[in-house]
Parts: structure tokens; C-alpha cells; sequence
């Protein structure tokens, strides 16, 4: 069994008799090691240089006096305990020093034996104290993760898989509707792995054009197409010996997809142009909020590279199954925007969090991050209530709608409304043909992919409303 170890406490007084005298006198079982200084100049270099539990100084000392030693160290050591000693002291001046943070304060003359209680009181406070920031930490780590935050067992397993695999050089896809935190994943990976001093490099693979995109990725010669007008070096070559990580890799077309498939067969690239191939040492990480499943089965995703992507398979759950973790990442967000925006700390009422943990978050962590962005930067009080959000108090099929449109420019209020009624539509029709996209295609007069389309730009998936008939 390990011995615990001493608590250790700093005299800070201006005579030295008395440094001797405190030093001497305190008995064995108060257990701690005393250290002196005689003045708290002195004290502030020697709390820089090492730690201490307990700060046992005088207030009426020559330069720099108690009072003014204290407001140093509550400053710069939270969580110290001070406790302040005086032949001088009134109530008044004991109020004043622990309404500054001293922990307790005592006159000279004083009897050593109640010197000896205060000072075990203290101690234990500050045994306390480092407890339970140890502890906090602890929890704070199980629900933080790189960049992401959640203690839900979805979420936890989805820590566990990313450290098991992060050392590792696996291909990974990473699964989920959009706004569930797939690029954190991936770039948690990354920063993990042994090639986290390498580059990370992501592309979104729909925003850019085929023939661009293929540029992008593998690089060209000049003179490979019009416009090409110097040679240019791909993301793969760029990424050499990191990650590169392709963001919605169902959308892709099916030449890049066997040129991909190439690249993670023999580990090698060919830029438009050129004859000749480049080998490349690159982690490839894909992600996609589509069911490439569904799509192999419609002939638009080659099921050899499926299975090359697919060597370990990270699903990022929705908001609506972790719930418990709203509340951590309401505070998360609240605390990293306050410091953004450079506003006094701010919290949401429980109103607003009991609407929050039964809201729909179609779109997932990113909604909720852009409704609390918006809260904390136009929000009047540090108390942010659902007005503050625009949300109407009616429900609408046990989820609460957001109510910002009057407030926006007229795009983005257009933008706004089109995407509520997609979101809504396509949920009723898929939910009303349990998630089959031919019948809801017949019913809605749209052609399958039409409507496959119209799914994919609103990050929505016939997956989630298929029941286990189906």
C-alpha cells in the first residue's frame, strides 16, 4: 500500500521569530511539510516553483500586505486554500478578506491549538477541492473525446472503436445523417494515429465537379485539359504519408470510383496526363449519410470498392438517440461561443432544455451548435429562453419548430422554409410507406431517383423509417 503523501503549507510572514516559532511548534499529527518566506514577493516565486495545499500568511506586511497577496493568489492559483493571520484584525477585515476568498482568517495573538484546527480544516478543504477536480476531469474525459462530446453509450462506443483503430492504417467509412459529427471522427483518427504529425487533408467530394474533383485528387499534367496550365500535384500526393479523408463518398461517379478503387488496390496514382503511376502512402477515411447498400443494389456504388472502403465501419448515431447528451453539449457550445463572441457566461433555462431534449435535430450536433450560436450572439440576458431562440411554444407532432424566418433576410428565410418543407414531406411520405422509396416515389409523382435526390441534398434516409416488417 502506497503512503499518502504530506500536505504541504507556506508561512508567509514579515518575522522571522514568528516563521520560526510556526514552524517548530506544529505538531507531528497535523502531518504536512512547512516551508517559509518573509515576504510575499518571496511567497508568489516560490508557489511559481512548486505546490503547495495551504497558504498560512499575515496581512500587515511591508511592500506588498496580505490583502494584496491574496487577490495575486486567488488570481493565479484557483482552488488554494489562503488563510490570512493578523494582530490587527476587526470583523470587518475578516469579512472583507473571505469575501476576497480567503478561506478563514485568525488574530494574533492566537492559541496554537486552534491554529493547529484551522489549519487541519484547511487542508481537508483543499484535499477536497484537488478531489474533485481530479474527478471532474475524469468525467469531463469520458465525455469529451478529441473534439466531440458525448457520455451516451452510442457515443462511448464510438470512442472505443476510434482509439482501437486510430494506431492502426485501416481504411475506415465512417456512416451517419448529416450534422452528426463525421469530420470530427475522421479527424480525431487522424490525430490519434501515428501519422498525426502528417497532413490531414479532406475533400468534399459533391462539391466539386467530376473532371475537377479527379484533378483535386490525383494531381495533372500541363496541357491535360484545357485551362491546365502547370503542372498541378493531387490531394493524395499532397497527403503523402497522412490521411486524406473524402467526405460523401456515395456521390462520387463511377470512373472515379474505379480509379479509388485502384488507388486502394496497388497504393498508387496516375494524374491526368501522365503515363506513368506515383506511389502514395496515404490512410484513406470516407464517410457518407447515404445507404451505400441501397446504392449498390441500384448499380450507382461498386460493391468491390464497398468492400475496400468498408475494412471497419464507424456509424455516427443521430441526436435523437443520445438525448442524454444535449445537455453536455448545450454547455459545451454555450462556453465555447461565450468565449467566441466574448460575452459573460450564459445558460439556457429549463424550459428551453426540456424543448431541446424533445426537439426533432433533423440536423443533428450542427443544429443545435447553429441555434446556440445564434442564442448566445442576440440573446438580451445570460439566461437564454425559447423566445431567444424564436421557437413557437406549439408543438407540431411532438417536435417544436423553430420560428426565425420573420427575422432573416429574405435567401435565407427561403432557403429556411424549403428546407422545413422537404424535411417534413419526405418524412410523412416515407414514414406513411415505411420507408420503401419506390412507393413513395409513385405516391409523390416523382421518378425513384428524383426523389433519391431531392432525399441526399436533405440529408435524409429511408433507413430510419423502415420497420422490422420491412
Amino acid at each position: 500500500m502506497t503512503e499518502t503523501a504530506k500536505s504541504r503549507l507556506l508561512v508567509v510572514d514579515d518575522e522571522e521569530d514568528m516563521l520560526r516559532l510556526l514552524k517548530r511548534s506544529l505538531p507531528p499529527d497535523l502531518d504536512c511539510e512547512v516551508e517559509t518566506a518573509s515576504n510575499a514577493y518571496r511567497a508568489l516565486e516560490i508557489l511559481e516553483a512548486s505546490l503547495f495545499d495551504v497558504v498560512l500568511a499575515d496581512i500587515r506586511m511591508p511592500g506588498m500586505d496580505g490583502m494584496e497577496f491574496l487577490e495575486k493568489v486567488t488570481r493565479g492559483y484557483p482552488g488554494l486554500t489562503v488563510v490570512l493571520m493578523t494582530a490587527y484584525g476587526s470583523i470587518d477585515l475578516a469579512v472583507k478578506a473571505i469575501k476576497e476568498g480567503a478561506y478563514d482568517f485568525i488574530a494574533k495573538p492566537f492559541e496554537l491549538n486552534k491554529l493547529v484546527h484551522l489549519l487541519g480544516k484547511a487542508m481537508e478543504r483543499s484535499r477536497l477541492v484537488r478531489e474533485n477536480l481530479l474527478l471532474h476531469r475524469r468525467i469531463e474525459e469520458q465525455e469529451r473525446f478529441q473534439e466531440m462530446v458525448g457520455a451516451s453509450p452510442k457515443m462511448q462506443r464510438v470512442f472505443e472503436m476510434i482509439r482501437l483503430i486510430a494506431k492502426t492504417d485501416v481504411t475506415v467509412l465512417i456512416t451517419g445523417e448529416s450534422g452528426t459529427g463525421k469530420d470530427l471522427a475522421a479527424r480525431a483518427i487522424h490525430d490519434l494515429s501515428l501519422r498525426s504529425r502528417m497532413p490531414f487533408l479532406a475533400v468534399n467530394c459533391p462539391n466539386l465537379p467530376e473532371n475537377i474533383l479527379e484533378s483535386e485528387l490525383f494531381g495533372h499534367r500541363k496541357g491535360a485539359f484545357t485551362h491546365a496550365t502547370s503542372d498541378k500535384r493531387g490531394l493524395f500526393w499532397e497527403a503523402q504519408g497522412g490521411t486524406i479523408c473524402l467526405d460523401e463518398i456515395g456521390d462520387i461517379s463511377p470512373t472515379l470510383q474505379t480509379k479509388l478503387l485502384h488507388v486502394l488496390q496497388e497504393k498508387e496514382i496516375r494524374p491526368l496526363g501522365q503515363t506513368k503511376s506515383i506511389k502514395v502512402d496515404v490512410r484513406i477515411i470516407a464517410s457518407t449519410n447515404q445507404d451505400l447498400g441501397t446504392k449498390i443494389q441500384e448499380n450507382l456504388f461498386r460493391e468491390d470498392l464497398f468492400y475496400r472502403l468498408n475494412v471497419v465501419a464507424i456509424h455516427m448515431p443521430p441526436l435523437r438517440e443520445r438525448t442524454e447528451d444535449i445537455p453536455l453539449l448545450v454547455e459545451h457550445f454555450l462556453k465555447r461561443f461565450c468565449q467566441e463572441f466574448k460575452k459573460r457566461s450564459m445558460t439556457v433555462t429549463p424550459e428551453l432544455m426540456s424543448r431541446f431534449m424533445n426537439h426533432a435535430w433533423r440536423g443533428n450536433v450542427r443544429e443545435l451548435e447553429n441555434v446556440l450560436s445564434r442564442a448566445v450572439l442576440l440573446s438580451p440576458s445570460p439566461e437564454i429562453r425559447p423566445e431567444d431562440v424564436g421557437w413557437e411554444a406549439v408543438a407540431e407532432k411532438g417536435c417544436l419548430v423553430p420560428n426565425t424566418v420573420g427575422l432573416l433576410p429574405y435567401k435565407e428565410a427561403k432557403v429556411q422554409v424549403l428546407e422545413r418543407f422537404h424535411s417534413q414531406y419526405l418524412s410523412d411520405v416515407l414514414a406513411r410507406n415505411h420507408g420503401n422509396v419506390t412507393k413513395a416515389a409513385r405516391e409523390c409523382g416523382l421518378e425513384r431517383q428524383a426523389l433519391q435526390q431531392v432525399m441526399r441534398r436533405y440529408g435524409i434516409t429511408s433507413r430510419e423509417f423502415q420497420t422490422e416488417e420491412d
